[in-house]
């Protein structure tokens, strides 16, 4: 989105305070280091205030290209930077949602889209951008932006050619998603599921469901609401918004409905799909059976929004994951990873355990699992639910990491033949190296606090690995 320094002060409440006022901001960002390898010339820093002062990183802004920035605190070596527009606000956290704000009212042509759920975000994300993108002129948040920061560079990130806006929201407390609605205005709202993902903070699943709704309230009435059919909480969501709802599921009377799911030995799903607009027939670009439902998501958005089944078909064959999310690399020794280590909650675990149970290899089945977080009351009965799933599913091997991964092991014991403890991430490579063995399956999941992928590069770095 192209805005000019004096736009953006404008809407910031703000004043351009060194620089060309007329100077063109062409994309923002609140980190310096994306500034030379980005999208093109025009990039405004913003110099955020979180574990680090983001002022402390305007002048390597500038030294990789930034045309200005935006601040609240303004050294005189920055006020003579040549050829550089300052834009001083009060606060440049506020002042980005302020910009945000104003610049999706100038795309009022934009269909905007907001995905959120507990789990399968950013997989959505990542195929409903692929699936409307095979038709349509799209832009979608890179990863996992989701929050009150990435969602405005998100809306940022759109242009007038943009026809739809795909993004993630994310909620850690109550409320959350219903900011995000007020700067993105979605028309159509996507509710993955409702689970224990931040149950702690956001109160159970009763408190999920009521956060993940304010998605759905959200909705004009002219909207479209998409949920799944199979759920426990569907008649809960249907009654939180006066849009439209769609279902997607495989059971009975949902909208757009699974009939056929298998894995190939990549652990890519050939799924048939009916739906209100014919037959969608496709192998999926991203791995896990678990894909499957979060591709139904988007052939109902892409559908909705006129994208002709064979369109769909291609682009969620070509679709690509985000990174950390069951990547498959395989070492020329034979070893398998599944490299699944961006987050965990329970729905996520048992999702990378029946992959890790699927994949076809010749030695063991070995899951380096740490600690699910933020589930609060919940947290034992959630991490012995995943040790009883690892026993009934077959694996050979356990490497708890953490306390959490201490009550993995400890609700397998007796099912599972082999099980470690380890303290910490560290620990857990050093086990894994000295116990791996050619043709193994190793697969690698925790919350992204814990660290593994000091595992995945201790496992991968020195080895030659192909990527499936």
């Amino acid at each position: 989105m192209r805005l000019t320094a004096a736009e953006v002060a404008a809407a910031a409440g703000g004043a351009v305070i060194a620089g060309d006022p007329a100077t063109v901001f062409a994309w923002f960002t609140n980190d310096s280091r994306a500034i030379a390898a980005g999208p093109g010339p025009g990039a405004c820093f913003v110099a955020l205030r979180d574990h680090r002062d983001g002022h402390d990183f305007v002048d390597l802004a500038f030294g990789a290209g930034a045309a200005g920035a935006i601040v609240r605190e303004v050294p005189a070596r920055l006020v003579h930077a040549t050829g550089r527009a300052l834009v001083r606000v009060a606060d440049p956290a506020h002042a980005l949602t302020a910009v945000a704000t104003a610049g999706r009212r100038r795309l009022e042509h934009l269909q905007v889209v907001a995905i959120t759920g507990s789990t399968g975000k950013t997989s959505t994300k990542d195929l409903t951008a692929a699936a409307v993108g095979a038709g349509l002129v799209v832009h979608a948040n890179p990863e996992s932006f989701n929050n009150e920061i990435g969602l405005p560079l998100t809306v940022l990130g759109a242009d007038d050619l943009t026809e739809v806006l795909v993004t993630e929201m994310g909620a850690r407390f109550a409320g959350n998603i219903a900011e995000l609605c007020a700067i993105a205005r979605p028309s159509i709202g996507v509710v993955t599921n409702i689970g224990l993902a931040h149950a702690e903070h956001l109160g159970g699943p009763e408190g999920v469901l009521a956060v993940k709704g304010e998605l759905l309230e959200a909705l004009p009435a002219n909207g479209l609401a998409i949920i799944d059919g199979d759920d426990w909480v569907t008649p809960k969501l249907v009654a939180r918004t006066h849009a439209p709802v769609m279902r997607c599921g495989s059971g009975p009377g949902v909208d757009v409905r699974l009939t056929r799911c298998a894995l190939d030995d990549q652990l890519r799903a050939a799924i048939v799909v009916k739906t209100p607009w014919g037959t969608v027939t496709t192998r999926l670009g991203v791995r896990g059976q678990h894909q499957a439902t979060n591709a139904l998501f988007a052939i109902a958005v892409a559908g909705s929004l006129g994208v002709t089944p064979d369109l769909i078909a291609a682009g969620l064959a070509a679709a690509s994951g985000s990174r950390w999310r069951l990547e498959l690399e395989r070492r020329a020794d034979g070893v398998t990873v599944l490299n699944d280590v961006y987050n965990a909650n329970p729905t996520s675990m048992a999702a990378a355990l029946h992959a890790l149970a699927a994949l076809p290899v010749t030695g063991r089945r070995i899951a380096v699992l740490g600690d699910m977080l933020e589930l609060g009351t919940h947290a034992g009965a959630a991490h012995a639910s995943v040790g009883e799933l690892a026993g009934r599913l077959g694996l050979d091997v356990i490497i708890g990491v953490g306390d959490g991964g201490a009550a993995i092991t400890a609700a397998a014991a007796g099912a599972v033949p082999t099980l470690l403890d380890c303290a910490d991430a560290a620990a857990a490579l050093g086990a894994l190296l000295t116990f791996v063995k050619p043709g193994d399956g190793v697969l690698l999941k925790a919350s992204r606090a814990v660290g593994l992928e000091v595992v995945t590069s201790g496992l991968l770095g020195s080895e030659t690995v192909s990527r499936a």
